[in-house]
Formats: structure tokens, sequence, C-alpha cells
């Protein structure tokens, strides 16, 4: 019965069956609604599950097939909505993009104006993907922003990075308190861990988001954490992304 019922609508078939390889002349994104997705992209094979995505640019070339019991959805985005840096990007679980889809699922929007807000509540959402969760300002003092990138992305003491750039601690302390409003141990801590909230948002554990992070522990990472979200250690590790979601730092 459930077969007969998903070619009812033909129009809408696809999303039952899968489709072969096409492309669109605007961005797109694939949600897995239920069970798993085995699709092509750009020729390359790429396998979702329940609850993932793929966000594709214009002309990207792609196909799928949906086994029996699974139900995938893509909806059309604005030209200047492509996944920034690459032609495709695959999206992890978010809870919210899946809550947002079974809105428009149950709304059923067909014409332009109906369209139109959903398409923009999705979009809005995609680009929140890349906006740090925790507040931090860029020194815009040239050696300052190498000091700091190199501070975040590796695991060496600021004395030994500042003596490199020939700067004493005391005066890279100073700049970055001036210009970017933060102690600069602390805004290492936020930068880091925005780079590990980036690693949670694509689908990675805490493992994964850890190393990005640059914490050698899942427990230093989680601890961080809590105590710039003023969150419970334990509800970060049960669910680190949904606990973390709505909040702005």
């Amino acid at each position: 019965m459930t077969e007969l019922l998903e070619r009812v609508v033909t129009k809408n078939s696809i999303r039952f069956l899968g489709h072969e390889e096409h492309r669109h002349d605007v961005p797109h994104l694939i949600h897995v609604v239920r069970g798993t997705a085995r699709l092509t992209v750009d020729g390359e094979p790429l396998r979702l599950h329940e609850g993932e995505s793929v966000w594709l640019a214009a002309e990207v070339p792609h196909a799928m097939r949906l086994p029996a019991g699974s139900l995938a959805v893509g909806p059309m985005l604005s030209p200047d909505h492509a996944p920034a840096g690459a032609r495709v990007r695959r999206l992890g679980v978010l809870p919210a993009l899946s809550a947002l889809i079974t809105t428009i699922l149950g709304a059923a929007p067909e014409t332009a104006d109906e369209v139109a807000p959903f398409r923009r509540a999705l979009e809005d959402l995609l680009d929140g993907l890349d906006a740090p969760h925790f507040w931090v300002r860029e020194p815009t003092h040239p050696v300052a922003r190498l000091i700091g990138n190199e501070a975040v992305t590796g695991t060496e003491t600021l004395d030994r990075i500042a003596d490199r750039h020939y700067l004493s601690v005391r005066q890279v302390q100073r700049i970055f308190l001036d210009q970017t409003g933060l102690p600069f141990a602390r805004w290492r801590t936020r930068s880091r861990l925005n780079r590990a909230v980036a690693a949670l948002r694509a689908g990675r554990d805490l493992d994964a988001a850890r190393l990005a992070a640059g914490y050698a522990t899942r427990t230093g990472l989680l601890r961080a954490l809590s105590r710039e979200s003023g969150l419970p250690e334990r509800t970060l590790a049960a669910d680190p992304l949904g606990s973390l979601a709505g909040q702005s730092r």
C-alpha cells in the first residue's frame, strides 16, 4: 500500500524513488527525511542517512536512488546561496534543519508567494552555519592576526609564538585586549571553540570536534564549552549541537 501511495502524485514520486543524473541552474539542497539515500554527485558516490543533507552549488550533476521506505526532498535555493568555497558541502544531522523541512512538507507551499518565506527561512538557517557561535573580533594589527591564527590552529605557547614574531607577550596581550575587547587567552579559547562548533555543524562527532579545536581530550573540550556557554558538561556531552542551538555569545 505504501509503495502505491508513493506514486499517486507523480510529480512528487522522485521524493520516494530518486532520479537520474541531472543538474539545476540554482543551488540545491538534498535532505533525507526518512531512511537513506544513495547519490552520485559530481561523479562520486555519496550515501546520506536520515536527517543528513548535502548542499550543492548550481550546475553540479547528481543522481539519487532511494531504497524502499525512504523519503528525500530537494528544495531549490536563490542563486546567491551556494555553499561557500565548495561545489558540494555535506551537512550532518542538524535538528533545526530537519524541523524546518518537516514544516515545509506539512505546509506544502505551491505558489511563488507561498514558497518565498520558507525559502528565506531555509537560506537564513544555512547562512548561520558558518557564523561563529561565540562572539570574537579579529585584531586589525597584521602581526597580531598572524599570531592569533597560529595560536588557534597550533599547540605552541604564546611565549614561543610571540618571540618568533619579535613581540613580547605583554605587547601581544595589550594589542588583543585593545583591538578585540577580550584578553588573549579568552580570545583564543573562543576562537578554538568556534572551530569545534563548526565541526559539529558539519555532522562530525565530539572527538573530531575536539581535534579540530586543538583539545587533547573530550573532557577538555566539554569543560571549555561549559565555561563559555554556561551549560552543564553532561548536557553538552549528550547533545552538544542541540544544547548550543539558539545561543548567541
